[in-house]
């Protein structure tokens, strides 16, 4: 007897053990490498390691002092950087190298080892790679790595992986809005950060619009003086009439000193920002600024509400001299490729009753306005390709005839991309209804004012940005796809990483990971360690995903009736009525019930058997409005 009970201790601490390995083994990676296998053995990092680099290499260098840093942030040491030719020996060290040779990768793909524990090595074929790779290392190491508050740690232990990756799209693009609401340039190098967390490679910065013009420009400084300020904003949504103001003077702009110094460090990071300079329409700034570039001469001014004006810029030749040499400057800060030109919601109001343009329109033998817009971004497109730049547009630009080279992003659904890579022109997917991080994602009732609409995070993560009526070949104009912040409702930084994070993260595994690999079950699972990440970091952030969505829906007998949502796999939601704390002897929701007459919701979210979050509860009326 004493035997076989020996033996079941013996059997009962092999499966402890064997549990505390897969707890420690758990790999939150986002987004998800395409091949990871998790080996026996840890790896700990501390004083005596170092980051070793492929010399001679000045990038590399770079990306192990950054990595070095990083880990000295929330550590009582910091890794070494030493060149390899003076290593003498690679043990218990990481090395960064370029020596993969595997075309398969490209340039943004690598592969991580960790030889059992012995040593780490991240390798690829560029520069690029290997930072990827970087991000993906710093993922493996505990949230507390990231808090600056605790530099205790003597050591780290990570596990044993091997891991081989490359990103499944070529444009993974991230939005920001700063004409409706401006940010220091210190949080936009932290959005840079997140950006570079999960692995996406385009800024794209909104810097002008009817609210604002936000980019110095030298040879014009009316555009700052005047265009970056707005007499006061609408308050909440303007529903009301007369409409609210808060009477307060806002504005401002980044120098050009500040442009570049936010441009390099993205690229230091392997992130292209691409400027927005909105034509020929949302230029209320611009116009308020230099009025002889409009069709009536104004007076304009830079707009304090949102929405569409039909001010616009006029056609006439000093138009295309003063965006010529706005032009010429944003070139000169910025050296990507692209130059977003906006191109969208353009009324024609102005240009129908403007003699100017109709004279423009008969000269140039165009057949309506619609044309007009053609030929104008038409004009700018070719002054751009002349300068070795391709332009950007909204989907508008598809109206009165798509510019020869020009880009196009969709955004007012998919419709726009579609067309675009069926005559064989590259586009960017941003539909409203899955990539507009601007819009509510949980219950309007209990969060914070968005822009409208509804757009959780499954949702976000459901997309497929490839549209299913596309041939193969034609899916190959798509290059990839952006999520985009707008900023008229979110006034500060806490306000911007609450609606992008962890939305951005969800995103990010869409344009990286393969479609194979994505399951959403996995990735919630993957979530806590990430807000783990956020909260060392000291980052607001939405917990959401977690909330119950509570709405009001009208049966066909005039009934209203209750609905709850959740996104939470395998979740089970338990709720009351009566004011009673909810738990799994409660009622549990299954099919929309009869309102009645409800005062207090509690409701308790349970999943696997566990509870989710905090019991939640919502002030609910007999009356139909939701």
């Amino acid at each position: 007897m004493n035997r076989y009970l020996s033996l079941l201790i013996l059997l009962l601490g092999l499966v402890l053990v064997n549990c505390k390995r897969t707890e420690k083994a758990q790999i939150n990676i986002i987004p998800k490498p395409e091949k990871l296998y998790v080996s026996d053995g840890i790896f700990t990092l501390d004083a005596d390691s170092r980051i070793i680099f492929e010399d001679p290499n000045p990038a590399l260098r770079l990306i192990a002092e950054a990595l070095a840093d990083s880990i000295a942030g929330g550590s009582s040491f910091k890794p070494k950087v030493v060149p390899y030719s003076l290593a003498k020996s690679i043990e218990n060290d990481i090395f960064l190298s370029m020596n993969l040779n595997d075309s398969t990768f490209g340039e943004e793909g690598y592969q991580i080892r960790s030889n059992n524990g012995q040593f780490i090595s991240i390798q690829a074929n560029t520069a690029r790679g290997v930072f990827y790779g970087v991000q993906s290392l710093y993922q493996l190491f505990p949230a507390e790595v990231y808090d600056l508050m605790n530099q205790n740690h003597q050591e780290w232990e990570l596990p044993a992986v091997t891991i081989s990756d490359k990103a499944r799209f070529a444009y993974r693009g991230m939005h920001l809005d700063v004409s409706r609401h401006m940010f220091p340039v210190e949080f936009v190098k932290q959005y840079i950060d997140l950006l570079a967390m999960y692995k996406y490679n385009h800024l794209h910065w909104h810097l002008t619009d009817d609210q604002g013009w936000r980019i110095e420009i030298k040879a014009f400084p009316k555009l700052t003086e005047v265009g970056a300020w707005r007499n006061e904003t609408l308050v909440g949504h303007g529903g009301a009439r007369p409409k609210v103001y808060d009477g307060q003077v806002y504005g401002g702009f980044y120098t050009q000193s500040e442009i570049r110094e936010i441009v390099d460090y993205a690229a230091l990071r392997y992130i292209t920002v691409i400027p927005e300079i909105e034509m020929p329409a949302h230029a209320s700034a611009a116009l308020a600024a230099y009025p002889e570039l409009g069709c009536t001469g104004g007076p304009y001014k830079v707009e304090t509400s949102w929405g569409v004006f039909e001010d616009i810029f006029c056609t006439k030749e000093e138009t295309f001299t003063f965006l010529e040499q706005v032009l010429d400057e944003v070139l000169e800060l910025f050296p990507s490729t692209y130059i977003h030109i906006g191109g969208d919601e353009a009324p024609k109001t102005r240009w129908k009753a403007c003699k100017q343009c109709q004279q423009r329109i008969k000269s140039e033998g165009l057949a309506d306005e619609h044309e007009l817009q053609s030929w104008f971004i038409q004009r700018i497109e070719k002054y751009l390709n002349a300068h070795g730049r391709k332009i950007i547009g909204w989907d508008e630009i598809l109206e009165g005839g798509l510019p020869p080279d020009a880009t196009v992003m969709s955004w007012r659904g998919i419709a726009g991309g579609i067309a675009a890579a069926q005559m064989g022109h590259d586009a960017i997917m941003t539909p409203g209804s899955h990539c507009y991080l601007d819009h509510y994602q949980g219950d309007p009732a209990v969060e914070p004012l968005a822009f409208g609409g509804y757009t959780p995070i499954s949702k976000v993560y459901a997309y497929e940005p490839i549209p299913e009526e596309l041939t193969e070949k034609q899916s190959k104009h798509i290059l990839g796809a952006q999520a985009n912040v707008w900023t008229e409702y979110l006034k500060m930084p806490e306000d911007i990483t609450y609606m992008v994070l962890p939305r951005m993260a969800a995103l990010s595994e869409v344009l990286w990971s393969p479609v194979k690999s994505r399951n959403w079950e996995n990735f919630y699972d993957r979530l806590p360690a990430h807000f783990e990440r956020y909260k060392a970091l000291g980052i607001n952030y939405s917990m959401s995903v977690n909330q119950i969505k509570v709405e009001k829906i009208q049966a066909a007998d005039s009934v209203i009736q209750l609905n709850l949502k959740t996104e939470v796999p395998n979740g089970m939601i338990y709720y009351t009525t009566n004011g009673s704390t909810p738990d799994t002897l409660s009622a549990r929701f299954d099919q929309p019930f009869d309102l009645a007459e409800i005062d207090l919701l509690k409701m308790q979210l349970y999943r696997n058997g566990q509870k989710v979050g905090d019991i939640q509860q919502r002030a609910i009326s007999v009356s139909a409005d939701k």
